[in-house]
């Protein structure tokens, strides 16, 4: 059985998570493929396409990816190399109080270019990504035409 697990499952957005596959055949073929939907509703993606090692793992953190939205070794590349669906889009966290980014991880077996309905999913998971530590204070500055706010820790 396939697993995929992102450690944190919770974490703020500037912190690194780790991704990791485990539980596929030696060498086999893989596509990591990141999403999310902005408060806009626009949909964020990325993938990557991996070969398991002997042990039948995939960790972006070590393994090469060997294309799709980047090359290389890149621990972050699956959250780094977001990319809007709709041209032009820019992914922008406005509410960074109330909710988070809620990130969707999925592996597929084999080379998927596109995400289609005959591409078999071997496993998913998701994972948060705040804008704000628990406890800190958001306070608005409106001073003359200086517009901001002020992020005060607990």
């Amino acid at each position: 059985m396939v697993e995929l697990t992102v450690t944190p499952r919770s974490s703020l957005a500037d912190r690194p998570v780790q991704v990791h596959v485990r539980g596929l055949s030696p060498s086999q073929l893989v596509t990591l493929r990141a999403w999310l939907a902005d408060e806009q509703g626009d949909i964020f993606q990325s993938r990557a396409f991996f070969r398991a090692d002997g042990a039948g793992e995939v960790d972006p953190g070590c393994h090469p990816a060997l294309g799709g939205s980047y090359t290389g070794v890149w621990p972050m590349g699956l959250l780094w190399f977001l990319q809007p669906d709709t041209l032009f889009r820019r992914l922008v966290k406005r509410d960074v109080v109330g909710s988070p980014f809620l990130l969707h991880l999925e592996v597929f077996d084999g080379l998927c270019l596109v995400t289609s309905a005959q591409d078999q999913l071997l496993a998913s998971c998701e994972a948060e990504r705040w804008y704000m530590g628990p406890g800190v204070q958001r306070v608005a500055i409106r001073e003359g035409r200086v517009r901001g706010a002020l992020f005060l820790p607990p």
